[in-house]
């Protein structure tokens, strides 16, 4: 095992910045990697750490970016005859190392907890906390008057929730942001004003339709979108027949794992996205480059042609008419 990319994982997950993680886990010869070999990619498609060949690692950072965006793990076939190599639950790619050889690769994102915004003193808040965090969120207890004493277990104290553009308020790729109201007559108005100013992917109000309707028109009356409204989940959690704190808290935590499934997560602007996802075919080897950042490329006639290495760069240059460029021009 790599010891310094498991430090680098470790720090990484510490701040709560997103990587995928890839392990060869079979090899056949004559490929260069080994089982265990491993290397660890950021969401930017940079690749730490051994394969195999660079060859591979085009394909890596692309399976790595969808996996983060995803959330799902997939396992990855290297192979010099993709179609005749097809199992169920593999992705087959074709191996262009001159060495040759399949290596099955797994590529396994791991992502921050998903963050639970709990506003309100209320025992169902208290509860709501305790079980959010045990059920392995990320924590904060937002209110004017939260301390450590009734929220032990929270991860962060707030006395409001940050803004979507605010300072602390960003969000990275993959991560999640839930919320839940559960002030009970205390400040319900400011704390519906504040959850709504972070964007959450869910948000909910412990508060009868009643209250909430008079909430709502408050909220309008001070500016709020009226789509986020409409989004707010009301009442809060599951038709379980909860009664006490408790059992209140476990009807929503229910909710949230069933919202789980229908709540993307947070993606790039558009434009970064489509930038990142853009991919191109070397002409000679056949291997997918990923168009952002690559080291490799020439201009021939006014196209640009991408490559995985250094060395498809200069066959290419050598004979283009070789690799399908026909219209000769001036070379870089």
């Amino acid at each position: 095992m790599n010891v310094a990319l498991l430090k680098l994982a470790a720090e990484l997950a510490e701040k709560g910045e997103p990587f995928a993680l890839a392990v060869v886990v079979r090899r056949e010869a004559s490929s260069s990697a080994n089982p265990g070999d491993m290397a660890l990619v950021t969401p930017d498609g940079v690749v730490h750490g051994w394969l195999g060949g660079s060859c591979t690692q085009p394909t890596v950072a692309r399976e790595a970016r969808e996996a983060l965006a995803d959330g799902a793990p997939r396992l990855l076939s290297l192979t010099p005859d993709p179609e005749s190599a097809r199992r169920p639950g593999v992705k087959t790619e074709l191996m262009t190392c001159h060495s040759g050889g399949t290596v099955d690769i797994f590529v396994g994102p791991v992502l921050p907890p998903p963050r639970l915004q709990v506003f309100g003193l209320a025992p169902v808040a208290r509860a709501l906390a305790r079980l959010g965090k045990a059920a392995g969120y990320a924590v904060d207890a937002v209110d004017p008057g939260a301390d450590r004493a009734a929220f032990p277990e929270a991860d962060r104290i707030l006395v409001e929730a940050p803004a979507a553009s605010g300072a602390g308020g960003g969000r990275r790729p993959g991560s999640r942001l839930l919320a839940v109201v559960a002030t009970m007559g205390q400040r319900d108005e400011e704390a519906l004003l504040s959850a709504l100013s972070g964007c959450p992917d869910y948000l909910a109000v412990v508060a009868s339709r009643k209250r909430f309707a008079t909430l709502r028109d408050a909220a309008l009356a001070r500016g709020a979108d009226p789509g986020a409204l409409e989004r707010v989940k009301n009442p809060a959690g599951l038709d379980i027949g909860a009664r006490t704190p408790e059992e209140i808290a476990v009807s929503i935590l229910a909710d949230l794992v069933a919202a789980r499934a229908r709540v993307a997560p947070a993606r790039p602007a558009k434009g970064a996205a489509a930038a990142a996802a853009e991919t191109a075919i070397d002409p000679v080897c056949g291997m997918t480059v990923a168009v952002a950042g690559a080291r490799h490329k020439a201009e021939l006639s006014g196209r640009t042609f991408y490559f995985c290495r250094a060395g498809c760069r200069e066959r290419f240059l050598a004979d283009p008419a070789r690799f399908g460029a026909l219209r000769v021009g001036a070379l870089p």
